[in-house]
C-alpha cells in the first residue's frame, strides 16, 4: 500500500484491508448472478519490494530469482547506471547494499522493475493471469503496460524538447526506459491465454507522448489486446468538440486497427467534475453526486 495497491506483494491473494479470497469469490459469483462482468487490475511492470520474488532477487547475484528484476552495476564514480528518471521523482535507480548493485524502478523505490524480457518471468505472469481467470474474472485492466520492458543496453534517454515540465521525468524522451518493441510479443502470449476462456476482455493503460502508436500496436488484429485507453481527456482543462474529433480521427476504420477506449476521469488525474464543471455547481448535493476521490469527504 505504498502506491494504493499498485505495489503488489502477492499476486495470488487479496489485501487484508479488502477481505479474503473467499470474499472475492463471493463477489464474482454475485456479480455474475446480476449479469455483471468483473475485470481486475494486473500490474506486470513491477512488484512491491516486499514481494517474495524481489526479496530472493536482492539476496545475491546467482539465485533462482537473480534475473527476475532489472539490476545494474554502478558507474565508476558510484552513480546510477544511466540518466533514467522515475515518474514519481528522482532517479529511476536505488542502490541495494545487499546485492551491491542498483535496481530499477520507474515509479516508487518500493516498486522494483520486473525483467519482463526474461521468458521465465513472462511465464510466471501468465500463470498468475490463469489463476484469476480460473477464479472466474472476466478480464483485466493492465496497468502501465508500456513500462513493462526496458532497453537492455541501458542507454541514456535523450533530452526532451522544451515544453511543460513539472518533474525531472519530463526533461527526457522515454525511448529506453519504456515502450520497447518486444512488448507486443508478450501481449500476444497473454491474448493466446485469455482466448482459452470464453468472453474474456483485456484493456491496457497506455500513457505517454507516443500513446496512440503504442495503443495501436497493443491492440492490432485479433492476436493482441481487446482494447487500450489513452490519456486524451484525463488532463484536459475543457471538453471541446475539437478534442473529441481529434481523438476519434486518430483511429480510422481500417482493417486490423484495434479498438480504443478513453477515460474521462480516474485516480491518476483531477476528476472531470473538478476540471469541466463550473465552480458554482461543484458543491456536493443530492442532485449532484460526487465522483471525486475520498479526499473530498474531508473538504
Amino acid at each position: 500500500m505504498k502506491d494504493f495497491g499498485y505495489d503488489v506483494a502477492d499476486y495470488r491473494d487479496v489485501d487484508p484491508i479488502f477481505g479474503t479470497l473467499a470474499d472475492f469469490d463471493a463477489l464474482v459469483a454475485e456479480a455474475h448472478k446480476l449479469d455483471l462482468k468483473v475485470l481486475i487490475d494486473q500490474v506486470y511492470s513491477h512488484t512491491s519490494d516486499e514481494h517474495a520474488w524481489f526479496m530472493q532477487s536482492r539476496a545475491s547475484r546467482d539465485n533462482t530469482y537473480a534475473d527476475w528484476y532489472v539490476w545494474a552495476d554502478a558507474r565508476p564514480d558510484g552513480s546510477p547506471p544511466n540518466n533514467w528518471q522515475s515518474v514519481f521523482g528522482g532517479p529511476a535507480w536505488t542502490w541495494d547494499a545487499r546485492r551491491g548493485q542498483y535496481y530499477m524502478h520507474n515509479f516508487l523505490r518500493e516498486q522494483p522493475q520486473l525483467n519482463v524480457h526474461n521468458p521465465v518471468v513472462q511465464q510466471a505472469l501468465l500463470d498468475i493471469a490463469a489463476f484469476w481467470l480460473d477464479r472466474g474474472v472476466d478480464g483485466f485492466r493492465l496497468d502501465a503496460l508500456n513500462f513493462s520492458m526496458h532497453d537492455r543496453s541501458l542507454r541514456d534517454n535523450p533530452p526532451a524538447p522544451p515544453g511543460p515540465r513539472t518533474r525531472p521525468f519530463d526533461f527526457q524522451l522515454h525511448v529506453h526506459n519504456q515502450s520497447q518493441p518486444e512488448i507486443p510479443a508478450f501481449i500476444a502470449r497473454l491474448r493466446a491465454l485469455t482466448d482459452q476462456y470464453q468472453g474474456r476482455h483485456t484493456l491496457a493503460e497506455v500513457g505517454g507522448a507516443d500513446a496512440e502508436r503504442e495503443m495501436k500496436l497493443f491492440t492490432a488484429g485479433d492476436t493482441h489486446l481487446n482494447s487500450a485507453y489513452g490519456f486524451n481527456f484525463l488532463y484536459a482543462k475543457t471538453l471541446t468538440p475539437a478534442l473529441v474529433r481529434d481523438a476519434v480521427d486518430a483511429w480510422p476504420d481500417e482493417e486490423g486497427t484495434g479498438w480504443p477506449s478513453w477515460a474521462f476521469s480516474n485516480h491518476d488525474a483531477p476528476r472531470a467534475i473538478s476540471r469541466w464543471a463550473a465552480r458554482s455547481i461543484r458543491r456536493r448535493s443530492p442532485a449532484w453526486p460526487c465522483c471525486c476521490s475520498s479526499a473530498c469527504a474531508a473538504t
